[in-house]
């Protein structure tokens, strides 16, 4: 055991650059997937809540919901797998990178499930809310825009940092693809020393300090938040 700690200091101590660089592509990673997917979903979200069609029949809910049900009920995987090799074969005058494809990959994943953070925070705001709004004259749109969206926000903003989070754990699942984050530098490190245990046990740890400062973070937001409708 003792053989264990020393050698995985000693790998700390000589690979830390490549832990490091993994650790920066992975929050990279993380970041990007969110802002873009935090956008795409809340346009996914009001798609979902939108009344434009005839009787019953609303395509833009209809699309929505089938977007939703389609990515929730696949695996991530397979969804970095299918953009990885067919979004090149659909855009071949883009020459995109293989980070890009993946990246595309992590944002419709997650579009999906911002979409139902969006909406269940938006459902969550009283209903007399909106009944009050109109009553003033505010039209649909001003209405969530100036009512019903900022005290949504207090709903959606804990959930959408639980979603960073889960998200910086499923790129590790991007490793398959060798695009830097922080299992391909446990691959990397691993082809250079034969060590499999050490340099895993050092991503676990960065992997858990991280997501959990993060988780920590989130629960003082959330008392914040809480504090601010006392």
């Amino acid at each position: 055991m003792s053989e264990f700690f020393v050698v995985t200091a000693k790998m700390w101590k000589e690979y830390s650059g490549l832990f490091m660089s993994g650790l920066g592509m992975t929050l990279f990673m993380g970041l990007l997937t969110v802002a873009i997917s935090t956008v795409s979903g809340s346009l996914m979200a009001l798609m979902r809540r939108s009344n434009f069609g005839i009787g019953t029949f609303k395509p833009f809910r209809l699309i929505a919901a089938v977007y939703v049900e389609i990515i929730r009920g696949t695996p991530i995987l397979l969804q970095l797998y299918f953009f990885y090799f067919m979004l090149p074969q659909w855009l071949p005058f883009l020459e995109l990178s293989e980070f890009t494809c993946v990246l595309v990959a992590c944002c419709v994943n997650s579009t999906a499930y911002v979409c139902e953070i969006v909406r269940a925070g938006i459902q969550a705001v009283d209903k007399g809310q909106t009944e009050a709004a109109r009553s003033l004259g505010l039209n649909g749109t001003q209405t969530l825009l100036k009512v019903i969206l900022p005290q949504a926000v207090k709903n959606i903003l804990p959930a959408l940092c639980n979603e960073f989070i889960a998200v910086i754990k499923e790129t590790s699942l991007a490793s398959t693809f060798f695009i830097g984050e922080l299992m391909t530098q446990f691959k990397t490190i691993n082809g250079f020393t034969y060590r499999v245990l050490e340099p895993l046990t050092i991503v676990g740890l960065i992997y858990f300090i991280l997501t959990f400062g993060l988780s920590k973070l989130i629960t003082l937001l959330e008392r914040k938040l809480n504090a601010s409708e006392c």
